[in-house]
Formats: C-alpha cells, sequence, structure tokens
C-alpha cells in the first residue's frame, strides 16, 4: 500500500513538472549587437529620464537640510514638462558623510503623442569628505583643497517607458570633486571641479557606460550667493548620450532658510530649458545633539 501511495506521488510530481515545463522563459539570449544604439538616452527621453547629475564642490552636507521646489522644463520640440522636485541630506552621525535622497515626486507633461502625469525616479546617495583642511595643523593647511567622495544609485521606479518619459531600468554613478574657496574680502570664492562614472541598462544584456564631468563656481555673501555650473556625460554609444548642461543659481540665506531661483540651459543632447524655484531649510542637528549631550553629561 505504501509502496503504490509512494509511486501515485511520483507521477503526479513528474505530472506537474510536465505541465510547468512550457512555462520556462524561452526569450533567446543573443551577444548585443554593439553597432546598433539604443535610443535609451537622454536626448530621446523627458527631462526627468536621465538628467545630468547635479555635482558636488568638494564637500558634503554637515547638516540635515530638506529641500522642496517646483520646476518648469519647456522643450525644443514640444516637449513640456511641469513637476514638484524634493531632496534631503541626512548626516550619518558625523559632518563628514551623509545619505543624500532626492527625485521628482510627480510630474505632469504635454509632448509630441498627448499629456499625461506620474512620478520620477528615487535617487540615493551616499557623500564622504576624504580630504578636508581642518583636518591639518600646519600654518599653510587653509590651502589644502577639500576633496568628497560620492557613490549613488537611480531606481526603475520611474513610470510611462513606453511613452519615453523616463527608463524603465535602473543606473548607479560614483564620482569625486575638489574644491577650494578664495576669501575676497565679504565674500568668498569658491572654485571645484568633479570627474566619475555613471552606468544605466539600455536593454537585454546591454548597457551605457558613461563620463562625468562638470565644473562650478560659488561666489557666497552671508546672505545671499550666486553659483554657476558647467557639467555633463558622455556614453559610449554616440547616439544622444552626451548631454551636457549649463546651470546659474541665486539663493539667500537667513536663519537656515535658503530660497533659491535656478535656470539651466542643455546645450547639447539635453533639449530642455529649466527653470526650478524652491526653499532649502538646514537644521544643525549634528550641533544639537553635540549641545544636550554636552548639558546631559555636565547634569551628571
Amino acid at each position: 500500500m505504501k509502496r503504490t501511495i509512494r509511486i501515485i506521488r511520483l507521477i503526479g510530481l513528474f505530472g506537474i513538472i510536465g505541465f510547468l515545463s512550457p512555462l520556462r522563459a524561452e526569450v533567446a539570449i543573443e551577444k548585443p549587437n554593439l553597432s546598433e544604439p539604443t535610443g535609451i538616452a537622454p536626448a530621446y527621453f523627458g527631462p526627468n529620464a536621465l538628467p545630468v547629475i547635479e555635482m558636488l564642490d568638494g564637500t558634503v552636507q554637515d547638516q540635515l537640510a530638506v529641500e522642496l521646489a517646483a520646476e518648469g522644463y519647456i522643450g525644443y520640440h514640444n516637449n513640456n514638462t511641469v513637476d514638484l522636485f524634493a531632496r534631503v541630506h541626512v548626516p550619518v552621525f558625523t559632518r563628514w558623510a551623509n545619505i543624500s535622497i532626492w527625485m521628482p515626486v510627480f510630474g505632469w507633461y504635454d509632448q509630441y503623442d498627448g499629456t499625461g502625469k506620474g512620478a520620477g525616479d528615487v535617487y540615493i546617495s551616499t557623500d564622504v569628505q576624504i580630504l578636508h583642511h581642518s583636518w591639518f595643523k600646519s600654518a599653510n593647511a587653509k590651502y589644502i583643497p577639500q576633496m568628497s567622495l560620492r557613490l549613488g544609485m537611480k531606481t526603475a521606479s520611474g513610470e510611462q517607458f513606453e511613452r519615453r518619459r523616463h527608463y524603465d531600468c535602473p543606473g548607479y554613478f560614483f564620482d569625486a570633486a575638489i574644491g577650494q574657496s578664495f576669501a575676497m574680502g565679504p565674500v568668498s570664492l569658491r572654485v571645484a571641479g568633479s570627474a566619475g562614472f555613471l552606468c544605466w541598462q539600455t536593454d537585454n544584456g546591454r548597457q551605457n557606460d558613461a563620463v562625468m564631468y562638470g565644473l562650478q563656481a560659488n561666489l557666497r555673501h552671508e546672505y545671499f550667493s550666486f553659483r554657476a555650473t558647467w557639467s555633463g556625460y558622455v556614453g559610449w554609444e554616440k547616439h544622444g548620450d552626451a548631454p551636457m548642461i549649463i546651470q546659474a543659481r541665486a539663493a539667500g540665506h537667513a536663519k537656515g532658510f535658503e530660497p533659491y531661483l535656478q535656470y539651466q540651459y542643455g546645450i547639447k543632447d539635453y533639449p530642455f530649458h529649466q527653470v526650478r524655484v524652491g526653499l532649502v531649510y538646514n537644521i544643525p542637528i549634528l550641533d544639537r545633539f553635540a549641545k544636550r549631550q554636552k548639558t546631559a553629561n555636565a547634569e551628571r
């Protein structure tokens, strides 16, 4: 009897395997044709598909910074977008490292094939200070530049790939930035440069690799600042994957609040003007935590 039950179970198992066999993936795996561009590139998608990532200036955020903004993109080819943008920088128990998260939360667009709306991709990075003049006790330490390293990723959460709004694929990047500040009376001038690597998946068994670059100048006063940036990246496909932009940003500074106005112009492979109006609120949580610890230790 037990042997009969075992035979029935064995026949049933083989029957299930036979039934599921046709459900196996039958997609042929072929070597990608590297001579054919995929077109998964910023020149052919919406402005938030894979824009030029804002460069660092050689430093990292040492405060909790919360940013909200409204932005509009005017396309060169009847492709216009309005969206809400959010970003947060969170210090990781030290002023020398932070986690940054940003995304176009939700957007509305009007393009050549109609109107629509949808959420964007989430970007997450870890920013680390790897060189800073305050680490040295030499009298000439102020001449040592600051340097930061960033490692980040892009999710595939952006919607409407079929309408060329976002890539339906993940990506990752890493870059390093170096900068130096120069005192000029009541203002300071900071110049910085950056270089890095960006990668995103394009299709079955294929990806695009790009070199990131950027130069920046920031003129800062106690109550205001003006920043100019030239940056971009160059992919290997050489087909709409080498966006280059210039960006200007004017901001005010008062008691942790930083209202700003930003304009960006796409020079190459990024056919959009961008205007962003936003507000950043900086909270010195590390200083507050240290003050509380000092008070608690004094009361013991």
